[in-house]
């Protein structure tokens, strides 16, 4: 019998066991993709999923009925890329899934990326604000600290903006971070916990080491792994020589943000690091970072304080803010100048 944590425990150390099973739809948009295709087929495996609703452009009910025959009991459905068909996949949805748009391929700037992409967000975020509303948005699709304040400028304007159900996943990069914190330490990544701060991109990835189970990495062994961590996008860029970036590993990552706001609202406490509307850095004009969060049956129940850092991550900190305010002021203003 296959458990969720027989994955992610490699992580957490959680199972997808359920003691009382809860009618939950999922919604993944864009889920013919190459994020959008495995990230399905784990919610599939996922006990607390009863509903699964899948939507593309193209392919949806292929994949759909593909991932159909899964001998799990949730139903799945894959719906028609028409504003019909979007609706249906929205509405009574807990949670909505995006990982629509393109991957980055090499020589591809981020603001290529960030063109293509934001507009469809903005049009997806558009129909979630309108045929699901309450539901918790889980956004996938790069840049995460543009397409996150993408979003909620969406939700504002459609008047249905709550900060506690949106959430940009930087799941992958906690994920990357345990992985190779296990590999520099030769232990089990099923025991490491790694706090990754700030953003979803380079510098503004910020992995508190200080924090972890092995404070006393320095030196070129510390520059090395926070480098590898906050630029491990780019190996599998490179790796797939082009044809594609991290899909797999993100929909590892995205599955397993889900199931925690899942577990979360049938009561259960648990604590994810995301890029959420976070009062942190306000202060300092940054409206959004991702930091240690305590999920609830509300969304986001409490958002915790960084913690105490070294000097060697304090810098990273404030590398961090100065790219982040300009790419969560790039997301705000493209939903003004492209309504």
């Amino acid at each position: 019998m296959f458990s969720a944590r027989t994955a992610f425990s490699a992580v957490q150390r959680r199972a997808f066991s359920v003691s009382a099973q809860q009618n939950s739809k999922v919604t993944v948009l864009g889920a013919a993709g190459g994020i959008g295709q495995p990230l399905s087929l784990l919610l599939k495996l996922n006990k607390r999923v009863t509903d699964l609703a899948l939507y593309d452009i193209r392919g949806g009910p292929g994949v759909a009925a593909d991932i159909s025959h899964v001998n799990t009991k949730s139903t799945v459905k894959g719906y028609n890329p028409t504003p019909e068909g979007l609706k249906a996949a929205l509405e009574g949805s807990e949670i909505v899934l995006i990982p629509a748009g393109v991957p980055r391929k090499p020589g591809m700037t981020r603001d290529d990326l960030f063109n293509t992409n934001a507009s469809i967000v903005r049009d997806l975020a558009k129909a979630a604000a309108e045929h699901a509303p309450n539901a918790n948005i889980l956004i996938i699709s790069n840049p995460v600290n543009s397409t996150v304040p993408i979003t909620a400028e969406v939700f504002k304007s459609k008047g249905v903006y709550n900060p506690k159900r949106l959430f940009g996943v930087t799941t992958l990069d906690i994920v990357r971070a345990s992985r190779f914190i296990s590999e520099v330490k030769n232990t089990d990544p099923a025991n490491e916990e790694v706090t990754v701060v700030g953003g979803h991109s380079g510098v503004t990835i910020v992995p508190l080491l200080s924090q972890s189970n092995h404070p006393d990495i320095s030196g070129e062994v510390r520059d090395a792994l926070v480098n590898r961590i906050q630029f491990g996008g780019d190996e599998v860029v490179k790796a797939k020589d082009g044809a594609g970036s991290a899909t797999l590993s993100m929909a590892f990552a995205g599955a397993r943000m889900a199931d925690s706001l899942l577990r979360a609202s049938a009561g259960e406490k648990v604590v994810e690091c995301t890029f959420v509307d976070s009062p942190l850095y306000k202060d300092q004009g940054i409206e959004f970072f991702s930091s240690k969060v305590v999920l609830g049956p509300e969304g986001v129940k409490e958002i915790l304080p960084v913690g105490k850092v070294n000097e060697y991550e304090q810098g990273l900190i404030e590398a961090c803010l100065k790219d982040l305010s300009k790419n969560i002021v790039k997301g705000q203003a493209f939903v003004k100048e492209n309504p």
